[in-house]
């Protein structure tokens, strides 16, 4: 980590976890529900790219340290493999099938691997004649336009529970056709899969994706993040103004996390956390766990902003102030509190105010605000008074007393 975590509030964060390696784990079931809360996890491509680095041995080493760093105890679940897994082409009959140095086991003993932890197996794949990684005569490997019902059924017999599906060399196909047409291929596969839609939100599959006959778990709104301030700003800016379309079981996604990649700061990881967990965004780790150091893990492990992504009433927060580079967003929480989520985009400190008629509390109320980066709790009226550094996000529940 480049910088230590600056205090917002003049006084001193601390972040006290354990880690510890269940006792027992209990395997996942073959077809278990997909969940309707954002889902958690793990996806390698914001730390491997298609580089060597990337193959079978690192994925079971993830799978692992879900276990040993407490990952899967705060609810982290999926453990997703991206693009270049595969090899260059189907075999005789058709079918996919892994690229044998990456992959020399297979991927369902991969995924069985990973179920016996406890935890879910991701697949990748594109709406495409090839995927998006041109490492071979300028195209990608094996996609799935045309091949819908025999990928989806492979993706079954290897025990897979996710798919993100891409949007790169589609052919100029039209995308609700091709998404629909693998929507409804793993819908008739025999297993329960999750499908992540990667369209770039080039098509607004906000207004689609999340109904029949797509019915989609999650979609992307926006290109793919970077490991930089100013991408993530940008993509948050996209997905903040989208929260009418999202609803239990379908989510607006604006990319995979990039916390603990080296490009911002912690502070700056800070807000990228908290924005996508006040936004109910799907909270897929993009750094390998392998080597990930302490300050990035304690922002991934904060339970407290995890349970404001993961609340039960399926909200995504609203945006109630975009002016002067200070932003405000309310969460309504299944308990009858609201988590806040304040940000400062700009590259000064400033002073912050945000009063509890803002935030639609009643008057003359008393109020428990928690700060959900300190973990300390306060009595007021329920507004919000605050130094808030550069680039910083503070974050609250604020519920009666």
């Amino acid at each position: 980590m480049k910088d230590s975590i600056p205090s917002l509030l003049r006084a001193a964060v601390s972040f006290v976890f354990a880690a510890a390696i269940a006792a027992t784990v209990t395997p996942v079931r073959a077809g278990a529900a997909t969940p309707a809360l954002p889902q958690m996890g793990f996806n390698n491509w914001n730390s491997t790219h298609c580089r060597d680095e990337f193959d079978e041995a690192m994925i079971r080493g993830i799978a692992d340290k879900f276990i040993s760093l407490g990952l899967r105890d705060a609810g982290y679940r999926y453990v997703n493999i991206d693009d270049c897994w595969a090899n260059w082409q189907r075999d005789k009959d058709g079918h996919l099938q892994p690229n044998p140095k990456r992959f020399p086991g297979g991927i369902k003993a991969l995924a069985e691997y990973i179920h016996q932890h406890g935890l879910r197996f991701g697949l990748y794949s594109s709406a495409g004649v090839s995927t998006c990684e041109p490492l071979k005569e300028n195209r990608g490997f094996p996609g799935g336009l045309g091949h819908e019902k025999d990928d989806a059924a492979t993706f079954a017999s290897w025990d897979v529970d996710y798919l993100k599906y891409d949007n790169c060399n589609n052919q100029k196909v039209d995308a609700h056709k091709r998404y629909t047409a693998m929507a409804e291929a793993l819908r008739n596969s025999g297993r329960t899969i999750f499908f992540s839609m990667c369209e770039w939100g080039e098509n607004k599959p906000w207004l689609w994706a999340g109904k029949p006959p797509v019915d989609a778990g999650s979609w992307r709104t926006t290109g793919d993040i970077s490991d930089n301030y100013a991408s993530m700003l940008k993509i948050f800016k996209e997905n903040v103004v989208l929260d009418s379309y999202a609803s239990l079981g379908h989510w607006n996604d604006p990319d995979m996390l990039e916390v603990g990649n080296g490009g911002m700061n912690d502070l700056e990881y800070r807000s990228h956390f908290s924005l996508w967990s006040i936004m109910a965004a799907p909270l897929l780790i993009g750094t390998d766990l392998r080597t990930i150091k302490p300050d990035a893990l304690q922002i991934l492990l904060n339970k407290e902003v995890i349970a404001v992504d993961q609340d039960p009433l399926g909200v995504q927060g609203h945006q109630i102030r975009d002016t002067g580079g200070i932003h405000v967003i309310v969460k309504p929480l299944k308990d009858g509190s609201r988590a806040v989520a304040v940000f400062n985009e700009t590259d000064a400190a400033h002073d912050v105010t945000v009063t509890a008629s803002e935030l639609g509390l009643k008057a003359g109320q008393s109020y428990n605000v928690r700060d959900l980066w300190a973990h300390a709790q306060s009595k007021g009226d329920g507004s919000i008074k605050i130094e808030l550094a550069a680039h910083a996000t503070a974050m609250y529940r604020i519920g009666r007393r």
